[in-house]
């Protein structure tokens, strides 16, 4: 039989060993209370009565990060995507007012670029310390012939927990609460097979630090105004923009009534509009326009989390908009201009 036959055929499993061998030491950083054993088992324990959370629900999600890998495959810069691929996971869990506890990541290629996968990995070690939860597992699979050379994907899992008798819900939602904007970094993790789309890879690899500003992780400042505030409701603008993710966390006899005005916009959406003819209803359905979360809150409330947000975390929020009654067969979010029809 011949040596290596494994090998031969394109996967290296003595090599992958090696390199998550090499990343223990840095992996064991995200450590949080309650995070038992080490990577390189079968599964990660977690000490749930270790979190001193009473009455404790779970919370999970996963996602990835799009198409922005060919971003950063054409700019040749891979050090952010894990940061952004926690971000996807971890802000998700946080709209039902969970925290994360800890987080697992799949890498999946052809044949395995170490370097590649290094920047990856540190970006989720980042990643997890800023989301304060634990990288306790994952799984890197060499797949040739399932992935052209140069290519890869990355899924993350992450699981929170909260109080049952905290979980942000839409009941206590009503007319008159307000809207607060939390800033972007820029796109976050969406709408890049447009931005391919419309800009040559050149104009891609000179711009490469606006099209790649990793998404902001925004566990820490929330969990912090949750502490003081009632959030009554929140929503991580990802992909479906405003018009698809604002009323999931809205009753269904609301809607939300945003000033487009209110808030700044970072550089890369005027890129983007001096690029291409496109639609208000377009850019808001498939952008985050700089806004990464949306917080629903009573006016007074709104003032005391805009100060903590700002002071404390130097994280911008503005009062984007207001809670209103909703007229049967409306759309749930209107954006200046005249209220549309909808389903």
């Amino acid at each position: 039989m011949k040596k290596n036959a494994y090998r031969s055929a394109g996967v290296d499993v003595e090599k992958a060993n090696k390199l998550i061998k090499n990343v223990k030491g840095l992996i064991d950083t995200t450590k949080v209370r309650g995070c038992k054993g080490s990577i390189g088992g079968f599964g990660g324990f977690f000490d749930l009565s270790e979190t001193k959370i009473t009455s404790p629900l779970l919370v999970a999600a996963t996602d990835g990060v799009g198409t922005k890998l060919e971003i950063a495959k054409i700019a040749k810069k891979h050090d952010t995507i894990g940061i952004d691929l926690v971000a996807m996971c971890a802000n998700d869990v946080l709209c039902s007012g969970a925290k994360p506890l800890f987080f697992l990541d799949y890498f999946a290629t052809g044949k395995l670029n170490e370097k590649v996968w290094k920047e990856v990995i540190k970006g989720i070690v980042k990643g997890c310390r800023d989301a304060e939860c634990a990288l306790s597992g994952g799984e890197t699979a060499e797949m040739p012939g399932m992935y052209p050379k140069g290519e890869y994907d990355v899924a993350g899992f992450v699981v929170g927990s909260v109080n049952r008798k905290k979980v942000i819900s839409a009941k206590g939602i009503k007319a008159g609460d307000v809207l607060l904007g939390l800033a972007s970094s820029g796109l976050h993790s969406n709408g890049y097979s447009l931005v391919r789309k419309i800009f040559p890879k050149t104009e891609i690899k000179r711009n490469y630090k606006l099209f790649l500003k990793p998404t902001i992780i925004y566990v820490k400042p929330f969990l912090s105004v949750a502490r003081v505030v009632k959030i009554k409701g929140a929503a991580h603008i990802t992909g479906g923009g405003f018009y698809d993710n604002i009323p999931r966390a809205l009753p269904k006899n609301t809607k939300a009534v945003i000033d487009k005005n209110a808030w700044i916009r970072p550089k890369v959406y005027k890129l983007i509009t001096d690029k291409i003819k496109i639609s208000e209803v377009e850019l808001f359905r498939t952008f985050n326009m700089g806004i990464g979360m949306v917080l629903v809150l009573s006016a007074a409330d709104a003032e005391k989390a805009k100060k903590i947000f700002e002071k404390k975390f130097k994280l911008k929020s503005w009062i984007i908009g207001r809670i209103e009654k909703r007229n049967k067969g409306f759309q749930q979010v209107k954006i200046g201009g005249k209220e549309t029809r909808g389903k």
